[in-house]
């Protein structure tokens, strides 16, 4: 296939790109320098790109977005959280849907913060929205991709939870402080985690991009949500570990702010995978213990 891929210097994006890479696909990257090679320049904020770069792709994987976690959630980091998915997608997908040879399939990237924090509840691809800064993000973000679905072309939401991987995300924020054994639940515990180890993240891609029954919303999660109790200690029991300690969800709250503190850290999302295990899929990691060997081991 002839792949086009936005938001390739991310930790997906670039695992990505290796494994388009190594399966033998052709890929196209979405870059704002001048372009070199195999590259499409664009610029989202200005609403330019070239778009005689994408006549005749086959598919198109969209990551684009500044990091969710990345810094406290300002107004300012807000609005740029929001326009950064919602805008880019909203001109590539413009642009997809006035191409002569447009692409069979679009992969748009968005996450399970789209159900919002649901306590014990059971969330698959069916249940409702849930409400927060993360809802409104997630939902507008599938919404950029209208034109695209309009104009024919396959869009598959891919609802993606926390990835595990050394190299980058949450899991690689926590290794150093478990390492020192300074690890510990935070707040109560009780809040489920979903998550997908990164291998597992890129063969759903693939899979969705390549099997024609997906459209909408597949949640990309493993099948074996944990409680925040229970990743901490498979974390610090991989590592040899004590990681007993416990941040307190006030102290959380105040290093974080509270929306982001009770929107990332304790949010409670027991999400599963209906659609993909539906469709055949099998994790290679289902188990959070099996996960992290996984990425400790890369």
């Amino acid at each position: 296939m002839r792949v086009v891929v936005s938001g390739s210097s991310g930790l997906i994006g670039r695992a990505l790109l290796r494994k388009l890479s190594d399966e033998g696909h052709e890929i196209i990257t979405l870059v704002r320098r001048p372009p070199r090679g195999n590259e499409v320049q664009w610029d989202p904020p200005r609403a330019t790109i070239d778009s005689a770069g994408l006549e005749g792709c086959d598919a198109v994987v969209n990551l684009a977005g500044a990091g969710i976690g990345d810094r406290r959630w300002s107004p300012a980091r807000k609005r740029e959280i929001l326009e950064s998915r919602v805008g880019s997608t909203a001109l590539l997908c413009q642009t997809l849907a006035g191409l002569t040879r447009r692409p069979r399939v679009l992969v748009n990237a968005s996450a399970i913060g789209v159900y919002g924090s649901r306590g014990d509840e059971v969330l698959t691809e069916d249940s409702a929205a849930g409400t927060g800064f993360l809802a409104e993000v997630c939902g507008a973000w599938e919404s950029a991709t209208s034109s695209a679905e309009s104009a024919g072309i396959r869009v598959v939401h891919l609802r993606t939870s926390v990835v595990l991987a050394a190299e980058g995300g949450a899991l690689a924020r926590q290794l150093s402080i478990f390492k020192l054994g300074l690890g510990g639940r935070l707040g109560r515990g009780d809040q489920w985690l979903s998550w997908i180890s990164l291998s597992d993240e890129l063969r759903a891609i693939l899979h969705v991009l390549t099997q024609e029954s997906h459209s909408g919303p597949v949640n990309a999660v493993a099948p074996s949500p944990v409680t925040n109790a229970s990743f901490t200690r498979a974390l610090g029991s991989a590592l040899h570990r004590p990681a007993v300690l416990v941040v307190p969800g006030a102290a959380l709250r105040m290093a974080l702010g509270r929306e982001m503190a009770d929107e990332m850290v304790l949010a409670s999302q027991r999400v599963l995978p209906e659609r993909l295990q539906a469709s055949g899929f099998s994790f290679d990691h289902p188990s959070v213990d099996q996960a992290i060997a996984a990425a400790l081991a890369a």
